[in-house]
Parts: C-alpha cells; structure tokens; sequence
C-alpha cells in the first residue's frame, strides 16, 4: 500500500496553474487538464459545476472572462500517495475591474498519466466565516495549530530551494586507474573548482560527497546556470576527459537542520542525477516548470524514468549544455 507523503512536487504544479489562470495562459491550461471524462471542477457562482469535454472545451473560454487581478498566495499544501495527489491552497485575489480583495479557497486532486501530474479535479470557494455562518466562532484548532507552529520553529527552519547534487562518473575505476595520490589530487581541485561555480551562481555548498557535491539555491534559474557553468568549465580543463560529471537538479520544500538539509526533495535530486548519465544534466519536471520559458533551448522533451524510492514513473528532462 502506498504511502501518504508531502508533495513540493505537486505544490509547484498547482503554483504553475495558479500563475496560467492568472496570466490567461490557456495552453498551459489545457494541457494541464486531465484527458478523463471523469474531469470535475465546481466554481465559487451557482451553476459552476461542470465536467468532462464540456469543462475541457469550455474552461479556456471561461478564464477569459476572468478579470485581471493580483495574486497574494496565503497557504499551500499538498500531498501524493501513489498515483494519486491533492492540494489546497487559500489566497487573496484583488480585482481590477473594481478593486475588491477577495480570500479564495483552492482545492486540486490530480492524477499522474503517463508520468506527468493533471488536474482532475478542482475546487474554488469564497470562504465565509463560523461567527457569520452558524453564529459561533471556533478557536480549539487554531490554538494547537500555532502551538505546534513555534513548537516546529525552535529547532528547524524550511523553504523552497533547488538542490543539486554533482557525481563523477566511473569515480571507482578511476581510483584504481590513477592511485589514491593522483586522484586525491584532482578532485581536490576539482571540487575547489564546484564550490567557486556555486557560490558565484548564489548557491551554497551544503557539503561535498567523496568526489560528489550537494549544493542548495533560492533560486531555480540560478541552479540550471550553475549546472551549466560547471559542465562547461569542466569540460575546458586538462582532466575532462576524466572527470565527466553527472548533474541532477529538484526543486521543492527543503528542512534545514544544523548545517544539514532533508526531506524528500533532497533525496528526489539525488535519484534525478542517478539516472543522468556521464556529462549530463537532468533536471525534475518541478524545476523544469518553475522556470516557465526555455529561451536558451536547453530542455529536451519530457522522459518517464523510474526513480528508485519513489513510486511510479517520475518525469525528467535532459538539459543539453553544449
């Protein structure tokens, strides 16, 4: 049986949407739509319940009539157990057409089709209060929320980032190949030469692996350049042919313990650069849709890969830094 777990992944796809509705970008849209005829969306006006073709057919028209409004995005979660996931997500739409600033309440069930998340099924609500709805406010909840909010915040911290491992290819075989001395040697500038890229890309080097890196960013698009960077001057120095490079790159909801970083999102970069072979770069489908536009060409076509610890088949693409 599956196993319930937080999902960054799924928070960035239902981000992705959220910015496609805001900016009317109706390609994006659709193609993020289910194909199912068991497709169910329920707006916030009466008679806003539609399904199936009818709501693929018509959503494009209805975000049209959608006035241009501003985004303040409050809360997200999300979750994904095997094949399946859901978020929710509440924020405050401020409309141009006069000026009202309206909370929102969001929720999504997507389902995962040939290894790429689609919406199934989403939820839009106007929330109205306890006090004016049945005349009594609860309280009970929202205490133990904050409770175990600062409780949570003592000793830890989270956020977004882009984690990004680095791995030699056939490091073992070349250890025997050159000798201990040689190969301490150059990884040893080699790493030198990692951590300079890093940090000059806004990264941080959270901590090298033998002849490895794990490195952690802010930011996405800094993270790709990076990987660019890295491969690139790489392969400009005496030892490329040696040292090829794997690259691997997620981006999600990290926790940051001591000097440390866990959660699944650390662990997920790390299978991502498994399945990257010598001198490649592969990036997950979060980082890849977070960075929205691929101006330089870089991304090749999504590819269904079997990422070990994580079920069902994930989707990568390849970064191509030549």
């Amino acid at each position: 049986m599956s196993k319930i777990t937080p999902s960054p992944e799924l928070a960035a796809v239902v981000r992705r949407w959220n910015l496609a509705v805001q900016n009317q970008d109706q390609a994006v849209l659709m193609n993020m739509l289910s194909k199912s005829e068991h497709l169910r969306y329920q707006g916030s006006a009466d008679g806003e319940c539609w399904s199936g073709t009818v709501f693929r057919d018509g959503f494009a028209d209805h975000v049209r009539e959608i006035p241009e409004f501003d985004w303040d995005e409050h809360s997200l979660e999300a979750f994904e157990c095997g094949e399946v996931g859901w978020a929710h997500c509440s924020a405050t739409l401020t409309f141009a057409s006069n000026g009202n600033s309206t909370p929102h309440r969001f929720t999504f069930v997507l389902n995962l089709e040939d290894g790429i998340w689609k919406m199934v099924q989403l939820h839009v609500s106007n929330p109205m209060s306890n006090l004016e709805k049945i005349g009594v406010e609860h309280e009970a909840l929202n205490a133990l929320v904050e409770a175990a909010r600062i409780g949570f915040q003592q000793d830890q911290s989270d956020g977004i980032a882009s984690v990004m491992f680095t791995d030699i290819a056939d490091s073992s075989e070349l250890t025997r190949k050159l000798g201990d001395h040689e190969w301490a040697d150059i990884i040893s500038r080699h790493l030198e030469l990692a951590e300079g890229i890093i940090v000059s890309h806004r990264g941080r080097l959270v901590k090298s692996l033998g002849d490895g890196t794990m490195s952690i960013f802010t930011s996405v698009q800094d993270s790709v350049d990076a990987a660019v960077n890295l491969q690139r001057r790489n392969a400009s120095i005496d030892t490329a042919k040696i040292l090829r490079l794997r690259i691997g790159i997620h981006t999600g909801e990290v926790i940051q313990k001591d000097e440390d970083f866990f959660g699944t999102v650390v662990n997920k970069a790390a299978r991502v650069t498994d399945v990257s072979g010598p001198n490649e770069i592969h990036v997950s489908d979060v980082t890849r849709l977070m960075l929205d536009t691929d101006p330089n060409g870089w991304f090749g076509p999504p590819k269904p890969v079997l990422l070990k610890g994580f079920g069902g088949r994930q989707t990568v693409y390849s970064l191509n830094w030549t």
